[in-house]
């Protein structure tokens, strides 16, 4: 079993989102069984809260319900508990680098790791921003799962 966690600032925009989205690309591929994934924010302003409105409707839209997930903040624990931790942008991957100094073995970087780059955070913007992060969250993520697979 291969444990993910997806990590943002707030956990109510970006890192929701590409825990539903991951989940829905291993179910299409038939390996839901084979992986836990989480998501959590280095913050803790939204902890209980579920998933922006924005964030639940993009993914509504694309068929992924992400409704009854609740914000949590990142914790030492999740350093030992997580294979990988998947910073959405440059600034969390930093936090957690920082607060992990050494605890745990979890192997920490950005989800869009090739090309290196940030996925913005659509908390300010309107809609379109939404859209944006998902398409970027969702080819992320077939080509995590493919690198995951060796490929």
């Amino acid at each position: 079993m291969t444990a993910l966690l997806f990590v943002c600032l707030g956990n109510i925009c970006r890192s929701p989102l590409a825990e539903g989205i991951f989940r829905q690309t291993l179910e299409e591929a038939g390996l839901a069984g084979q992986f836990t994934l989480d998501s959590a924010g280095t913050g803790a302003w939204h902890a209980g809260n579920p998933p922006d409105p924005r964030s639940i409707a993009v993914a509504a839209r694309n068929g992924i319900d992400i409704s009854a997930q609740r914000a949590r903040q990142v914790t030492d624990a999740d350093f030992s508990r997580f294979d990988w931790i998947l910073a959405m942008d440059r600034d969390n991957l930093a936090a957690l680098r920082r607060k992990n100094s050494g605890r745990g073995p979890a192997e920490l970087r950005l989800f869009l790791d090739n090309p290196a780059r940030d996925v913005p955070d659509p908390y300010y913007g309107g809609p379109d921003g939404f859209d944006q992060v998902f398409h970027m969250l969702q080819e992320g993520s077939r080509r995590f799962l493919k690198q995951l697979q060796g490929g």
